[in-house]
Protein backbone atom coordinates (compact mmCIF):
# COMPACT_ATOMS: atom_id res chain seq x y z
CA UNK A 1 0.00 0.00 0.00
CA UNK A 2 2.75 2.46 0.96
CA UNK A 3 4.65 1.67 -2.24
CA UNK A 4 1.54 2.34 -4.32
CA UNK A 5 0.93 5.68 -2.62
CA UNK A 6 4.57 6.64 -3.05
CA UNK A 7 4.39 5.79 -6.76
CA UNK A 8 1.19 7.82 -7.13
CA UNK A 9 2.80 10.77 -5.33
CA UNK A 10 5.81 10.66 -7.65
CA UNK A 11 3.67 10.34 -10.77
CA UNK A 12 1.34 13.19 -9.81
CA UNK A 13 4.19 15.39 -8.65
CA UNK A 14 6.05 14.74 -11.89
CA UNK A 15 2.94 15.50 -13.91
CA UNK A 16 2.37 18.83 -12.17
CA UNK A 17 6.05 19.77 -12.40
CA UNK A 18 6.06 18.99 -16.13
CA UNK A 19 2.84 20.90 -16.85
CA UNK A 20 4.15 23.84 -14.83
CA UNK A 21 7.40 23.81 -16.79
CA UNK A 22 5.42 23.66 -20.05
CA UNK A 23 3.53 26.80 -19.01
CA UNK A 24 6.81 28.59 -18.32
CA UNK A 25 8.83 27.57 -21.36
CA UNK A 26 8.08 27.03 -25.04
CA UNK A 27 11.01 24.59 -25.22
CA UNK A 28 9.00 21.77 -23.63
CA UNK A 29 6.34 21.79 -26.36
CA UNK A 30 5.82 24.77 -28.66
CA UNK A 31 2.31 23.74 -29.85
CA UNK A 32 1.14 23.13 -26.28
CA UNK A 33 2.63 26.45 -25.22
CA UNK A 34 0.71 28.33 -27.92
CA UNK A 35 -2.50 26.55 -26.98
CA UNK A 36 -1.98 27.39 -23.30
CA UNK A 37 -1.43 31.07 -24.14
CA UNK A 38 -4.79 31.14 -25.92
CA UNK A 39 -6.48 29.32 -23.04
CA UNK A 40 -5.11 31.71 -20.42
CA UNK A 41 -6.52 34.64 -22.39
CA UNK A 42 -9.92 32.98 -22.00
CA UNK A 43 -9.26 32.03 -18.36
CA UNK A 44 -8.40 35.66 -17.52
CA UNK A 45 -11.78 36.71 -18.92
CA UNK A 46 -13.65 34.48 -16.45
CA UNK A 47 -11.26 34.95 -13.52
CA UNK A 48 -13.26 34.50 -10.28
CA UNK A 49 -12.18 37.84 -8.81
CA UNK A 50 -13.40 39.72 -11.89
CA UNK A 51 -16.67 40.44 -10.05
CA UNK A 52 -14.57 42.54 -7.63
CA UNK A 53 -12.92 44.45 -10.48
CA UNK A 54 -9.68 42.46 -10.74
CA UNK A 55 -8.77 40.83 -14.03
CA UNK A 56 -5.22 39.47 -14.34
CA UNK A 57 -2.95 39.86 -17.32
CA UNK A 58 -3.16 36.48 -19.13
CA UNK A 59 0.61 36.03 -19.45
CA UNK A 60 1.22 36.89 -15.79
CA UNK A 61 -1.62 34.54 -14.84
CA UNK A 62 -0.07 31.72 -16.89
CA UNK A 63 3.36 32.36 -15.40
CA UNK A 64 2.02 32.40 -11.82
CA UNK A 65 0.12 29.13 -12.35
CA UNK A 66 3.18 27.60 -14.03
CA UNK A 67 5.50 28.47 -11.15
CA UNK A 68 2.98 27.25 -8.59
CA UNK A 69 2.54 23.93 -10.41
CA UNK A 70 6.30 23.47 -10.89
CA UNK A 71 7.16 24.24 -7.28
CA UNK A 72 4.30 22.24 -5.76
CA UNK A 73 4.99 19.29 -8.08
CA UNK A 74 8.66 19.21 -7.13
CA UNK A 75 7.79 19.48 -3.43
CA UNK A 76 5.33 16.62 -3.82
CA UNK A 77 8.06 14.41 -5.27
CA UNK A 78 11.13 15.53 -3.32
CA UNK A 79 9.94 17.39 -0.24
CA UNK A 80 9.75 16.27 3.37
CA UNK A 81 6.33 15.20 4.68
CA UNK A 82 5.27 18.64 5.97
CA UNK A 83 6.08 20.33 2.65
CA UNK A 84 4.31 17.53 0.79
CA UNK A 85 1.17 18.31 2.79
CA UNK A 86 1.46 22.00 1.89
CA UNK A 87 2.01 21.00 -1.73
CA UNK A 88 -1.13 18.86 -1.64
CA UNK A 89 -3.12 21.81 -0.32
CA UNK A 90 -1.73 24.22 -2.93
CA UNK A 91 -2.42 21.85 -5.82
CA UNK A 92 -5.92 21.10 -4.54
CA UNK A 93 -6.73 24.81 -4.28
CA UNK A 94 -5.25 25.44 -7.72
CA UNK A 95 -7.37 22.73 -9.30
CA UNK A 96 -10.48 23.93 -7.46
CA UNK A 97 -9.81 27.42 -8.80
CA UNK A 98 -9.46 26.05 -12.33
CA UNK A 99 -12.85 24.33 -12.30
CA UNK A 100 -15.04 27.44 -12.69
CA UNK A 101 -12.92 28.66 -15.61
CA UNK A 102 -13.07 25.28 -17.34
CA UNK A 103 -16.81 24.94 -16.81
CA UNK A 104 -17.44 28.31 -18.49
CA UNK A 105 -16.36 27.11 -21.93
CA UNK A 106 -18.46 24.90 -24.19
CA UNK A 107 -16.86 21.70 -25.39
CA UNK A 108 -15.82 21.51 -28.99
CA UNK A 109 -17.25 18.69 -31.06
CA UNK A 110 -14.05 17.47 -32.74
Amino acid sequence: MALGLRALRVLLGGFFALTGAAKLSEQISAPASQQMKALFVQFAEVFPLKVFGYQPDPMNYQEAVGWLELLAGLLLVLGPPMLREISNLLLTLLMMGALPALLQFPRSSD
